[in-house]
């Protein structure tokens, strides 16, 4: 009701906690979705073992038909790839085709992946998110164990949206645009995809309790990781964006 807006959450609570309560005892719904349409956000759900991509994240800046393939790619592309290997992170694996949490994996394969993980969990446990510039000791780092499926996702999402990128581009790649070729244009349109302001504080909160790495580290935590992003933008190895070891899981 106009001028209602504490009554209007009030009946908009009530009336989705009867809904909920409805549902009991009979089959679940498998094609509901847990997301409004105009919402700006993607999500992979293991126990239906589907993706979904609502309408408001399916527009620019995220995804564009007019844009350039390239920055495509790597924005709603690398959003695709992530959400497609969540269910083969350290939670989605657990689960089957049907959703049900079943171990499909043999003891080899499982193994090897932990051993991947880790070292997931040790690289992002290293970046500092926020700076103490009086005492090292007290800067704010990521929690890698907490991150973890996220950075699995982001790291496996953009390897799988650079080899896309590469299949639809052919043995032909366009001509640069702007001084950048495709390559380097998928990379700027990833980072450009995790530009944001964050306050101190929120930083502090985020570091402890987000299971998402900081845009920062959503973006030079992966490329990193990537030889095809030092290849892109010629960076020797041992360079900060170019590390002698790197990690991966998929």
């Amino acid at each position: 009701m106009p001028g209602d807006a504490l009554g209007d959450l009030e009946r908009a609570c009530a009336f989705e906690t009867h809904r909920q309560l409805a549902k009991i005892g009979k089959p679940v719904d498998r094609g509901e979705w847990l997301m409004s349409p105009p919402t700006d956000n993607a999500y992979y759900d293991p126990q239906m073992n589907d993706i979904n991509f609502p309408a408001g994240i399916l527009q620019p800046p995220n995804f564009d038909l007019r844009a350039d393939t390239a920055a495509v790619y790597g924005a709603i592309g690398a959003t695709v790839g992530h959400e497609l290997t969540h269910g083969f992170d350290d939670e989605g694996r657990h689960y089957d085709a049907r959703g049900d949490m079943r171990d499909w994996w043999t003891e080899a394969d499982a193994k090897a992946f932990e051993a991947r993980a880790q070292g997931f969990v040790d690289e992002y446990a290293r970046f500092v998110t926020l700076k103490d510039p009086k005492d090292p000791a007290k800067d704010v780092k990521l929690n890698g164990r907490l991150t973890l499926g996220e950075n699995i996702a982001d790291n496996g999402g953009l390897v799988l949206a650079y080899r896309a990128l590469l299949d639809t581009l052919g043995a032909e790649p366009p001509r640069p645009i702007d001084g950048f070729d495709a390559r380097q244009r998928f990379f700027v349109s990833y980072a450009q995809s995790w530009c944001f302001n964050q306050t101190d504080e929120m930083a502090k909160k985020a570091a402890k309790v987000d299971p998402h790495s900081t845009g920062r580290y959503r973006v030079n935590g992966v490329v990193a990781n990537m030889p095809e992003f030092r290849q892109a933008f010629s960076c020797e190895e041992g360079a900060p964006m170019a590390p002698a070891a790197i990690n991966r899981v998929w």
